[in-house]
């Protein structure tokens, strides 16, 4: 990534608008970034990082923050930036939040983020990716660059006091940072996947085995040999069950036949005794039989003489029915000549009513001709009830008006009287809005001054404790010292008396050359080992290094707290009288303040709510009190119209008969007269009809009674032949009268039932002789069999056969149950093998991916040591030159305390003492110049594995002062090498000789009205 431009607007001391164009700095530049300080030189980069990702480079201030104090309140804070990644041209425009003027009146608003980036090409061609998510905006950012905030800050920015963190990172920071850069998260993927199989696999075993132990508990024996012993034991005693089974069995079949046999005989017996029964009974009822069959003879005999004696009684039927209709005949005929006497008695009472019937005819004639007259009275009367309905309703709605006129009158009193009120309370609102925005300023400092007081308290406690425990050290390290000083001694002393003991009475001495040895050295004390002696030099060594860090901490612990004091100071100025008070105090306040606005906002919208219902009240008002006038103008001319129409019914009324004075009245009595006069024309119609019937009735009943006596005369000749007929046949029969052939006659289905009475009895009397004559001969000489006896015998035996099924079947469940358990458990032995076996191929390689070995390397941490390597190569090359040959860094091998992860960790070189030592040790400029080395050979590193993250740009925020001269001169030669390569590098530094050896730059100008950048070109 190359940036082309940086546009600032109300940015950090920049006021005014303000434009960084790096393509004025020429192709690859090596450009210092100048100016006193607080310019604005860090805001640069702070701008650069905010625009990427709403975050600024020391990630101390956030973007609400970085608006300037000095800039107008028409412009807008927000960062434009343009950059060069693979071939296109992106553009990210960033607004933070912020406070900015209303559009329309007077206050503030709260301008929300809004980020929008596009994606152009060289002919100028752009498109939009994200519209305004802010979001989204930091997240297609990080997906075109593959590095978030944090590792941006720490691969192309190395911020001001942030230059240590990448060079300082353990393993679980580097590896995080590296696989990013690197894309090696396939190789994290790899090691998921291996452990995600691993863990499956196991949970299978495990589920395999918790299965295999229940089926083998649902059996409740202890163990597989157990199992087997009791199938063995249980197919032995099933056979001899099944053995008893089938004995039983046989017995109980034999005494079943037995049984059945017997049933077979007793039945016989039996059916033998009820024939004979049944055959008794029979020969009893042997003479009613003959009864049966006269009665049968009898019936026949009389049946040849019933149609005469039937001809005989209808005979009789029919004289009897002529007398009883002759008999109704005079009665009908006297009742008909009453009937007509009555008639002749009732002709006055007819002339009456037809005289009647003339009169109110002639009453209802003189009625009609009133009629017309009487309408026209009627129709005035609905008149002057329909206008005298419409004046009652115009009555009540002038009511209405008026009533709602004076309601809307004092509406209108009453919200005239609250709008001075509202207007009074919403005046207030605008210096509310001010004082919310001064207070909300004051509370965000007034929680960074806390934390900063928070912070310098930390770090002085943080200081008490170095200091404490640099004492201790510092102790630690002359106690070891004197210690390694007496080894020595003791050493050196052992030394001389071992030579000592060695020397020879004329023989020379090997240090001195002397013949003579008058005080040989003795060894009064214990002679240390060389390893003892190491082993002190040792000790020694480590309480050095300990010291040297615990210095080097101290430093840079006090170095924060001073930097921290300063900030803290600062941010107690800009709160004022504030820092006196609490933050519960202020946000109390801000909560009093909230509720004023919500008071006077809540006012001003009532206030514009009240005047325009008083607007509304006015225009009702007005529209009320014309439409009341002309209520009462209609009302007055419907009042006129009802004096003349009851005017009009006085003067009609007059004309009328005075017993018919109203409409009703003559209703009434037109109404009375014709139904009247329809009564009499039914009396009438009805007389006549009646005296009509009366002689049509005499007429009929004279004609019945001639016809009836004829009938009855006819009939008795009848009688008279057909008895005489019959008394000749029954002299000539069995019967002396009439009563016994009448008691002899018996019907057709009597005589079919009494007929087949007999003929069921020759037929049962024949058929039970022919059952009992064999069965009485199959029966002879035999007895009636014992059935109880047998059943005892048979209920014995299938008892002992219910006991051995049920013992079978006990024995034979469980013998099957056992031998599905062996099968199952044979079958989850196999599948724990081939899961054991796969165990051991995954399992492996899941341990060895993810680092569970003795060293506790994962694949990926092994990939990345490798591309740490190379990295360190090219770091080194650079340290090397900037250090004079003295430093170089690698890589530490050695596995790491405890579980922490480790093969990531840094360790330097000193060529000076041929020892290997932390990182941690170097001095602050030292520690600056491996840093700039490892982000410098990380950019080559990356870009020669094409890994799709180009760096081919580094922002470097001051740490040039804590070089010496040759250091400097060694690192600006570092950073030159590495423009020559195609990087743009960006400097910031208040070193004069930087200014003096860098001649394109960026001079921020700083003033009382904001800052300024001018370019400066060679």
């Amino acid at each position: 990534m190359k940036p082309l431009s940086l546009t600032m607007s109300a940015f950090g001391p920049f006021a005014a608008k303000q434009t960084v164009d790096f393509t004025k700095l020429g192709e690859n530049p090596l450009f210092l970034i100048n100016g006193p300080t607080g310019a604005g030189k860090t805001t640069l980069l702070d701008a650069i990082c905010f625009a990427l990702y709403g975050k600024t480079t020391g990630d101390e201030r956030e973007g609400s923050q970085m608006r300037c104090d000095m800039a107008d309140d028409a412009l807008l804070t927000e960062i434009e930036f343009s950059f060069i990644l693979s071939g296109n041209i992106y553009r990210i425009r960033r607004v933070p939040e912020q406070p900015r003027a209303k559009k329309s009146g007077e206050g503030y608003t709260v301008q929300k983020p809004e980020a929008q980036l596009y994606c152009g090409n060289i002919q100028g061609q752009e498109s939009l990716l994200v519209a305004a998510k802010v979001s989204e905006a930091t997240a297609e950012i990080e997906s075109l660059t593959g590095l978030d905030v944090d590792q941006f800050r720490q691969v192309m920015v190395l911020p001001q006091g942030k230059f240590r963190q990448l060079l300082m990172a353990d393993s679980k920071e580097r590896e995080k940072i590296f696989s990013q850069l690197f894309q090696t998260h396939i190789y994290r993927r790899i090691e998921d996947k291996l452990k995600q199989q691993s863990s499956q696999i196991r949970k299978l075993v495990e589920e395999k085995r918790n299965r295999r132990a229940g089926v083998l508990q649902s059996t409740e024996l202890a163990s597989d040999e157990v199992l087997t012993a009791e199938l063995q034991q249980l197919s032995k005693q099933v056979d001899e069950i099944e053995q008893q089974k089938d004995n039983v069995a046989s017995c109980l079949v034999k005494l079943h036949q037995e049984f059945e046999q017997a049933q077979q005989l007793d039945t016989d017996f039996k059916k033998l005794a009820a024939l004979k029964l049944e055959f008794k009974v029979l020969y009893e009822q042997e003479q009613h039989i003959e009864l049966l069959q006269q009665q049968v003879s009898l019936g026949q005999q009389a049946a040849t003489l019933a149609p005469l004696l039937v001809s005989k009684q209808q005979r009789e039927q029919e004289c009897l029915a002529a007398q009883q209709v002759s008999q109704q005949a005079q009665t009908q005929l006297e009742k008909a000549l009453k009937s007509l006497e009555q008639s002749h008695s009732r002709q006055p009472q007819m002339a009456e009513a037809e005289v009647e019937q003339a009169q109110c005819a002639v009453q209802l004639e003189q009625l009609e001709g009133l009629k017309p007259q009487f309408l026209i009275v009627q129709r005035q009367q609905e008149k002057l009830k329909g206008v005298n309905k419409q004046l009652h309703e115009k009555q009540i709605e002038i009511d209405q008006l008026s009533s709602e006129l004076k309601r809307v009158l004092s509406n209108r009193q009453a919200g005239q009287g609250q709008l001075i009120e509202l207007k009074q309370q919403a005046s207030a609102l605008l210096d509310i809005q001010q004082r919310q925005s001064e207070l909300q300023r004051i509370s965000e400092q007034f929680q960074q001054w806390r934390a900063k007081s928070i912070e310098v308290s930390e770090h002085r406690k943080q200081l008490s404790e170095l200091k404490e425990q640099g004492i201790k050290i510092k102790q630690q390290r002359a106690d070891s010292q004197q210690f390694l000083h007496q080894v020595q001694f003791r050493w050196h002393a052992g030394q001389a008396a071992k030579l000592a003991a060695e020397l020879k009475h004329g023989e020379p001495c090997a240090v001195c050359g002397s013949l003579e040895h008058p005080a040989p050295a003795i060894a009064e004390l214990q002679i240390p080992t060389e390893q003892e002696l190491e082993a002190a030099q040792a000790k020694l060594t480590q309480n050095q290094e300990r010291y040297t860090q615990a210095q080097s901490d101290y430093r840079n612990i006090r170095q924060r707290a001073e930097e921290a004091l300063v900030q803290c100071e600062q941010q107690r100025d800009l709160i004022g009288h504030y820092a006196e008070s609490s933050l519960e105090q202020i946000q109390q306040e801000q909560q009093h303040l909230a509720l004023e606005f919500t008071k006077a906002k809540d006012a001003q919208q009532q206030w514009e709510q009240v005047n325009s219902q008083i607007e509304q009240w006015l225009s009702q008002e007005q529209t009320l009190q014309n439409n009341l006038e002309t209520q009462r103008a209609q009302l007055h001319a419907e009042k006129e119209q009802v004096n003349h129409l009851q005017g009009q019914l006085q003067q009609l009324h007059q004309a009328l008969p005075s017993d018919l004075a109203s409409v009703d009245a003559f209703n009434q009595r037109t109404q009375g007269i014709q139904q009247h006069l329809v009564k009499l024309n039914d009396k009438l119609q009805k007389m006549r009809q009646s005296h009509l019937d009366a002689e049509k009735s005499a007429e009929a009943a004279k004609a019945s009674v001639a016809v009836t006596q004829v009938s009855l005369v006819q009939a008795n000749d009848a009688l008279t032949k057909a008895a005489a007929l019959l008394t000749e046949h029954l002299l000539k029969s069995a019967f002396e009268d009439e009563l016994q052939l009448t008691a002899a006659y018996l019907k057709e289905e009597q005589m079919s039932q009494l007929r087949q009475k007999v003929d069921v009895y020759q037929q049962q009397k024949l058929s039970l002789s022919a059952q009992i004559e064999p069965l009485a001969q199959r029966l002879e000489n035999r007895e009636s069999p014992k059935l109880a006896t047998l059943k005892e015998h048979i209920s014995s035996y299938e008892v002992q056969q219910q006991d051995i099924l049920q013992c079978w079947q006990e024995r034979s469940g469980r013998l099957t149950h056992l031998q599905q358990t062996l099968k199952q458990l044979d079958m989850l032995d196999g599948e724990l093998i081939k899961l054991e076996q796969e165990y051991s191929v995954i399992g492996t390689l899941s341990d060895v991916a993810n680092g569970v070995t003795a060293n506790k390397v994962s694949l990926q941490r092994f990939v990345l040591s490798v591309l740490l390597d190379d990295v360190l190569i090219e770091a080194s090359q650079r340290l090397q030159m900037m250090s004079k040959g003295r430093y170089r860094l690698l890589r530490k091998e050695e596995r790491a305390k405890g579980n922490k992860a480790s093969g990531l960790e840094l360790e330097v070189e000193d060529a000076y003492t041929s020892k290997v030592r932390p990182v941690a040790t170097l001095s602050g400029g030292e520690s600056f110049m491996a840093a700039l080395a490892m982000a410098l050979g990380l950019s080559e590193v990356v870009q020669a594995y094409a890994g799709g993250i180009k760096l081919d740009t580094l922002f470097i925020d001051e740490g040039f002062g804590s070089l010496d001269q040759d250091s400097l001169e060694l690192a600006i030669r570092t950073l030159m090498d590495l423009q020559s390569s195609g990087r743009m590098i960006g400097v910031i530094s208040h070193v004069s000789e930087m200014k003096e050896q860098l001649t394109t730059r960026l001079d921020i100008l700083k003033s009382s009205t904001g800052s300024e950048i001018r370019h400066v070109l060679p």
